[in-house]
């Protein structure tokens, strides 16, 4: 399939390529759909094996940009710069402030800042030659660790699948299975413990799970690969993508699935199998909406209590997406993707009303 095909396939506006012979900078920048304001998406930076490989990363990720963006109610589109090259031996100030000048080349329409293989200290280059960066450090004006606000929207999230199975979003002696304690997980228990759920960990890197159960004795802990085994209320994945799976999702023994880590379901129709087994999903880009919600208010001069509160509302979010899914009988991935939709749809048609410059 060709970029155009491609583009026309997901409704995407705009892909961009950059390239400068003095760093080698490869660079492609996605925009998916700026109808709620400027694409606002991270930079990935990886080896990919293809050209092609680099491109659909592109547009797979502004896509759902765009989609989170809408439902945890930010203005703003989609967007994702993909960095083809090897994040361990390419990385330069020069490279990266190529990257920053072609950034600066859309004016605005095109906000970035960290993601996988990239950090917020390369990006204090970019800021060297455009404003359109967010998720830079502290002292060169960002906002900070987003792990701390993703892991508090995902507590806010597992409240609120509480109350819709169980009448009330108290966590208080329910069992939480935590695939992944990094820095979001890791926040996640804290929140978890303090609630008095009862929790089992796991982590591939040992040091982690060592760590968490240094700071809460009574948590237990799992090989990685038995945390699918355990019975529990709630499955939690925070670090992986594609956890839920042919191979994985006969094992869940709960009856909530809700964590940060992204891309959870490894196709939708694994989201379609829940559905029909009754567990309850929480759509991933909807309860890790806090990281987004963070550097989109340092945009407005970050505050973090309005950022929290917003986060906050993740709670809210998901009561939504759990009655549209009762009401037309769809899964609850589809019925984020619809709420997004529907809020896209009706900010969209404002632009009937005139507004003289």
């Amino acid at each position: 399939m060709g970029v155009f095909e491609r583009m026309e396939q997901d409704g995407h506006e705009q892909v961009i390529f950059c390239y400068d012979k003095v760093t080698g900078l490869k660079a492609i920048i996605a925009i998916h759909d700026t109808t709620l304001g400027p694409a606002l998406g991270g930079c990935r930076m990886w080896p990919y094996e293809s050209e092609g490989a680099a491109v659909e990363d592109a547009l797979r990720l502004s896509k759902g940009m765009t989609y989170k963006s809408a439902v945890s109610g930010q203005n703003h589109g989609g967007g994702k710069a993909v960095l083809w090259g090897d994040p361990k031996t390419d990385k330069s100030e020069d490279y990266f402030r190529a990257f920053g000048r072609f950034v600066q080349t859309l004016g605005g329409r095109f906000i970035t800042g960290t993601d996988v293989g990239t950090e917020k200290s390369d990006f204090v280059w970019s800021a060297m030659e455009s404003p359109y960066l967010v998720a830079l450090p502290e002292e060169h004006g960002g906002s900070g660790d987003s792990s701390i606000i993703t892991a508090y929207g995902a507590w806010r999230g597992m409240k609120a699948c509480a109350m819709a199975t169980w009448g009330l979003d108290t966590l208080k002696g329910k069992r939480v299975a935590v695939q992944g304690v990094g820095k979001v997980g890791y926040h996640l228990v804290e929140h978890l413990v303090d609630e008095g759920a009862v929790v089992t960990v796991c982590d591939v890197v040992p040091e982690n799970v060592k760590r968490v159960k240094e700071t809460f004795p009574n948590v237990a802990s799992v090989p990685p690969e038995a945390i699918y085994d355990v019975e529990c209320d709630i499955f939690s994945p925070n670090a992986l993508g594609s956890v839920i799976n042919d191979e994985t999702i006969g094992r869940l023994k709960c009856r909530i699935v809700a964590g940060a880590a992204n891309n959870q379901l490894r196709e939708p129709r694994h989201g379609d199998e829940l559905y029909r087994r009754g567990i309850l999903y929480a759509p991933d880009y909807v309860i890790n909406g806090g990281g987004l919600i963070q550097v989109a208010d340092e945009l407005l001069g970050y505050n973090r209590d309005r950022a929290f509160r917003k986060t906050a509302m993740i709670y809210d979010r998901l009561l939504q997406i759990f009655d549209i899914s009762r009401r037309e009988g769809v899964p609850t991935y589809r019925a984020a993707d619809k709420l997004a939709e529907r809020r896209i749809a009706k900010v969209g048609a404002l632009s009937r009303i005139y507004v003289p410059e």
